[in-house]
């Protein structure tokens, strides 16, 4: 996952409204949205490494992960897949102490990472970068998540931000974060930041939502998570440069 916006209102009747896209190589095989037959949630599936970038269980537990963009640190031959965070996130039976040793220690063994974690009435976001690492409990409103850390005012997390934040002021926010979530508008040069890819890797990895032959948006997820533990995901899928595969998927679990 590589932009996530969400609105947090942990007292609301509905707790959780999140939209976003997974950006990742066309040819790296995956499952999409379903029900696991060997964990109790629904999610896509990295058949690669086995974890997933967003995934639910019953009773108001939810979890997604996006990578932290470090061009300039090399990634370790052995490192475990972060796509197994996600699933761990969901199982854990003491969810804020598990996130409190991986925190601790456990997070160093893999590359960057942003963890978004929910369990009824809380939500953590736990950060791992070769500059820090650290846990924290998300604040209600509207927040966003991106390559950087929590709210970093990237351009592509600005625009999807604001797309986000109009939505809300609709009967149906869902029906315009579909098309907000696949606007292909690169930032301005002005505005890119430098994580170390280059200018020009910067500015095709800039937009909302990325459309590359060989890279680029694989899904958009819209998730919605009620007070009552009732959690809804729905997934587009896309190919090279946008192009769209199957009907929307739509799965609820409580």
């Amino acid at each position: 996952m590589c932009l996530i916006v969400f609105d947090w209102q942990p007292t609301a009747g509905i707790r959780l409204k999140l939209a976003a896209n997974r950006d990742e190589f066309h040819t790296r095989p995956t499952e999409p949205l379903h029900r696991w037959l060997d964990a109790p949630l629904i999610g896509g599936r990295d058949l690669r490494g086995g974890g997933t970038w967003l995934a639910a269980t019953g009773k108001a537990r939810f979890a997604a992960l996006t990578n932290v963009r470090e061009g300039l640190v090399p990634v370790p031959a052995d490192a475990p897949s972060r796509g197994g965070l996600v699933r761990g996130a969901i199982e854990a039976p003491d969810l804020e102490g598990w996130l409190e040793r991986l925190a601790a220690a456990q997070a160093q063994h893999y590359a960057g990472f942003n963890l978004l974690a929910m369990n009824g009435d809380r939500l953590w976001h736990l950060h791992h970068s070769q500059d820090a690492t650290y846990l924290e409990t998300v604040p209600p409103g509207l927040h966003g998540l991106s390559n950087a850390s929590l709210d970093t005012p990237w351009p592509k997390l600005l625009r999807a931000h604001e797309a986000l934040k109009s939505a809300l002021a609709a009967p149906d926010w869902r029906q315009s974060m579909w098309p907000a979530m696949g606007d292909t508008r690169p930032a301005d040069d002005a505005e890119l930041p430098d994580t170390g890819v280059g200018l020009a890797r910067e500015r095709f990895l800039s937009s909302v939502f990325i459309d590359g032959e060989d890279y680029g948006t694989r899904s958009t997820t819209l998730a919605t998570v009620t007070a009552s533990g009732r959690t809804t995901l729905e997934e587009r899928r896309y190919g090279p440069h946008g192009r769209s595969i199957g009907d929307t998927q739509r799965l609820s679990i409580a």
